[in-house]
C-alpha cells in the first residue's frame, strides 16, 4: 500500500550556559534546506534522512520532505529561528493534504528563547494540525532531555544506541519500520517515559564501556518482545539548565496488545533503576592539565600512532566555546615535535591569518576570547603558517560524518613550538580524520594529538591512536557540575542533592 509521509530533520542541542544565541546563520553552516535540495545533500550521508528514505523508497511511499536543518551545539536558539524552522515543518504538514504518517529526526536537547522544550512544542503543534490518529515516529540523539510532551506527541520514539553516534541510519530505519506497521493498522504506538533524577548518566551514554553499553544491549533484547516497538536509554544533556534535564528511559509499545503497557512499565523501571544504581561508575579518568602534560612526558608508545588527548571540557559538541587555551598552553611548553591540536575556534585569529601567506611567521593572540573564566584566556604565540583555507570545506569519510560536507569557515594551521594548531571560524568538534587531513595535517603521523572533543573522536581517532587520555581543562563543559550554576532543573537531583536512602526511580502517575 502506498502511503504519504511527511519527513523532516531539525537537530541541535543547546548549552544554556553559553553566551550568545544560535540563529539561522548557524544552521546554514551545516545545512538549512528543504525538499529535493535537502534530499540531494543528505540522501547518501550518515544521516537520519537516509534511513527514512531507504524504507520509503523500498515501500513505495510518497514523501514530502519539509526540512533538513542541523547546527553544531551551541547557545540557545533565537525565538525567530525556532519560529522559522518549526513553521517550515508545520506549514508543510498543513499544505501536504492527506498524510498517513510523519517521520521526524530531532535531537531532543534544543532550547529556544521562551521555549524550554522546542521538540515537545513542535510535536504539540503537529498534533493540533494532524489530529490524534496520524502516527508520528521520532528519532532522537541519546543525549536528549526528554519531556512528557515529547512522549505524548510521538507514538514511537527511537534514540541512538551508540556514542560515538554511528547508528543514525539504523535508528531511522527502526523508526520508519515502526511507522509502517502503524500506518498499516497493525499497531497503536504509544510512548512511556521514565525520568531518572540525575544530571547525567555516569558515562554520558558511552556505548564502548561497561555498565553503560550493557544498558543498550538490554534495550535491544527487550525490543524483540511482542508489543515492544522501541526501547531507548537516554543519557541526558547536563549542559542544559532546564527543568527536565537528565537521563530517561522511553519505551514505545503497542497499546492494542493486552499486557504491553504493563510490560513497558516493567522495562522502564528495570533500566531506570540500573542507570541510578550505576551512578558512581564513570569510566573516564579526568586529568588536570598538569597531569595530562606529565602523562605526555612519561608516555612510551607500545604501538604506532599518536597519544590522543581529549580536551573534554572544551568540547564544542557539548556547546563549549572550543577556544580554551589551558591545555594548549601546557603542551606548548613541552618542546614537542610533529604534534597537532584543534580545532581551536577563534574567528578573529583565523581572519588575521588569512591576511598573510603560507610560510610567513606571525605573532598573534589565539583562543580564550569567548569567556576566559572557562579554560583560560588568550595566549600570544609566534608561529609559521602551514596552511590556509578561505572556506574550510571538507567531506567527512569516517563513521560519524561520512559523506557529510562540513565547513569550518576561514581556517589556518599555525605551527607553534612543534604543534600544528588548527584554527577555525565555525563551531565544530573533532570527529573525523578529514578535519585535519584536509588542511595538511596527517593525524596518524603525529606524536601527540590534542582534540576538542569528549567521545565522538573515538570512532575515527582511537583506531589510529597509541593511547588515549582525557583532560578537564576547566572549560564550559566540565564534568565538575559545581562550576555551573543550575537554577531551573528540577530538585532534588543527583549529584547536586543528597537523595533519600534506598531511593529508586519511579514511573510518573498515569494521566
Amino acid at each position: 500500500m502506498s502511503f504519504h509521509v511527511l519527513t523532516a530533520e531539525l537537530i541541535q542541542e543547546c548549552n544554556t550556559f553559553q553566551k550568545g544565541r544560535t540563529g539561522l546563520e548557524q544552521y546554514r553552516v551545516e545545512i538549512l534546506a528543504s525538499g529535493e535540495e535537502a534530499l540531494s545533500k543528505r540522501r547518501h550521508a550518515v544521516a537520519e534522512i537516509k534511513g527514512f528514505m531507504d524504507v520509503a523508497e523500498a515501500e513505495g511511499w510518497r514523501v514530502t520532505h519539509a526540512l533538513s536543518a542541523t547546527a553544531t551545539p551551541g547557545p540557545i536558539v533565537t525565538a525567530e529561528a525556532f519560529a522559522h524552522l518549526a513553521g517550515m515543518i508545520t506549514d508543510a504538514a498543513q499544505a501536504a493534504g492527506k498524510l498517513d504518517g510523519v517521520l521526524l529526526a530531532l535531537h531532543g536537547a534544543m532550547v529556544a528563547e521562551g521555549v524550554e522544550d522546542p521538540e515537545g512544542e513542535l510535536l504539540t503543534r503537529l498534533r493540533a494540525i494532524l489530529g490524534p490518529d496520524v502516527p508520528i515516529a521520532v528519532t532522537l540523539d541519546l543525549h536528549t532531555n526528554t519531556t512528557p510532551e515529547m512522549a505524548a506527541g510521538a507514538n514511537v520514539i527511537v534514540s541512538f544506541k551508540t556514542y560515538p553516534h554511528v547508528d543514525p541510519v539504523e535508528t531511522a530505519v527502526h523508526a520508519a519500520q515502526a511507522l509502517k506497521v502503524m500506518m498499516a493498522g497493525r499497531a497503536q504506538g504509544r510512548t512511556l517515559r521514565l525520568a531518572v533524577p540525575m544530571l547525567d548518566e555516569a558515562n554520558s551514554g558511552r556505548s564502548d564501556v561497561l555498565p553503560t553499553m550493557e544498558f543498550y544491549d538490554r534495550a535491544r533484547r527487550y525490543e524483540t518482545e511482542p508489543g515492544i516497538m522501541a526501547v531507548s536509554v537516554n543519557a541526558g544533556f547536563s549542559d542544559a539548565d532546564i527543568y527536565h534535564c537528565g537521563p530517561s528511559v522511553l519505551v514505545s509499545y503497542d497499546a492494542s496488545l493486552n499486557g504491553a503497557e504493563a510490560r513497558a512499565e516493567a522495562i522502564a523501571l528495570d533500566l531506570g533503576t540500573a542507570i541510578w544504581e550505576a551512578r558512581h561508575s564513570c569510566a573516564n579518568r579526568f586529568l588536570t592539565v598538569e597531569q595530562a602534560c606529565q602523562a605526555v612526558r612519561d608516555f612510551r608508545a607500545d604501538r604506532p600512532g599518536p597519544l590522543v588527548i581529549a580536551d573534554f571540557s572544551d568540547n564544542p559538541g557539548s556547546g563549549a566555546y572550543g577556544d580554551a587555551t589551558n591545555l594548549l598552553a601546557g603542551l606548548l611548553g613541552l618542546g614537542l615535535r610533529d604534534a597537532a591540536f584543534g580545532p581551536l575556534i577563534d574567528p578573529g585569529a583565523a581572519a588575521e591569518l588569512q591576511r598573510h601567506r603560507v610560510g610567513e611567521t606571525v605573532t598573534l593572540a589565539i583562543g580564550g576570547k569567548a569567556d576566559p573564566r572557562y579554560g583560560g584566556g588568550p595566549i600570544t604565540v609566534t608561529g609559521e603558517i602551514r596552511h590556509l583555507s578561505a572556506e574550510g570545506v571538507l567531506v567527512g569519510d569516517g563513521p560519524v560524518i561520512g559523506g557529510i560536507t562540513f565547513r569550518f569557515g576561514p581556517t589556518a594551521v599555525l605551527r607553534v613550538n612543534g604543534i600544528d594548531v588548527l584554527i577555525v571560524t565555525e563551531r565544530g568538534q573533532a570527529y573525523d580524520l578529514q578535519q585535519f587531513k584536509a588542511f595538511g595535517i596527517t593525524p596518524e603521523a603525529c606524536t601527540v594529538l590534542g582534540l576538542k572533543s569528549q567521545q565522538h573522536f573515538r570512532a575515527a581517532f582511537e583506531p589510529i591512536a597509541a593511547a588515549v587520555i582525557v583532560c578537564d581543562c576547566g572549560g564550559l563543559a566540565t564534568p565538575d557540575y559545581s562550576k555551573r550554576r543550575y537554577e531551573k532543573v528540577r530538585r532534588p537531583i543527583w549529584p547536586l542533592d543528597e537523595m533519600p536512602e534506598g531511593f529508586r526511580p519511579i514511573l510518573p502517575a498515569r494521566g
